[in-house]
């Protein structure tokens, strides 16, 4: 589990490509500290295993559905990444809970200043959309930040100067593209709300009634 709370911004080192995967080379420094082969690093809001660590870097296989369902696949050797390491369970709580499974990408339409915030405008599809609410909280390439505003077709955030220089915000641009993790809360909730197909085929009814004897 993660917090949404960046440790610092990589940059990736290396790419080698398979027919359908790949393998990232990142190269750190903070996430590095404690971290052993097999522990888990968010990249971008990806949720992802150490293969291999080194003095100044790590490595983490991508498999075909990752690559598929977020925006890694479109990384390049020197692209920026957003780095988290799992969250210790002494940890502090700073951000929300992030899972690094990502409901799907979206896009960055308009960027904006407002005096020392900039405000990003977030284009999502509509299956992603439903889970944003204002006010609550979004994973945008494993940043947690606040929903300030949505509409049928995006959402917006506002972004403090210090979220925006020590993440990888600071160099996107309109037609960027994002992985996004909704509320986990809000998913669990629907889900426990829809009806119980065991449930609704052991119903009192009429028949279970004068079988039982009560009529």
């Amino acid at each position: 589990m993660f917090t949404g709370i960046i440790e610092e911004t990589g940059t990736i080192q290396g790419i080698r490509r398979g027919a359908d995967a790949c393998t990232l080379t990142v190269r750190c420094g903070r996430v590095l500290e404690e971290s052993r082969v097999g522990d888990s690093i968010a990249v971008n809001g990806i949720c992802l295993t150490a293969t291999s660590i080194g003095n100044s870097y790590f490595t983490a296989d991508v498999m075909p559905e990752t690559l598929v369902r977020s925006s890694l696949g479109q990384l390049t050797e020197g692209s920026p990444v957003n780095l988290e390491r799992a969250m210790p369970a002494d940890g502090r709580f700073g951000g929300h809970i992030v899972s690094g499974h990502i409901d799907g990408t979206g896009t960055v339409r308009n960027i904006t200043r407002d005096g020392n915030a900039v405000w990003y405008e977030i284009g999502a599809a509509p299956q992603i959309l439903r889970y944003i609410v204002e006010k609550g909280s979004i994973a945008v390439d494993g940043i947690s930040l606040t929903v300030a505003g949505t509409s049928d077709t995006a959402f917006r955030v506002s972004v403090i100067p210090h979220t925006r220089e020590e993440t990888a915000l600071r160099t996107y641009r309109p037609g960027s593209i994002v992985n996004l993790e909704t509320d986990i809360i809000g998913k669990y909730v629907e889900k426990l709300m829809q009806p119980d197909p065991a449930e609704k085929e052991e119903r009192i009814t009429e028949d279970f009634l004068r079988e039982n004897g009560f009529i």
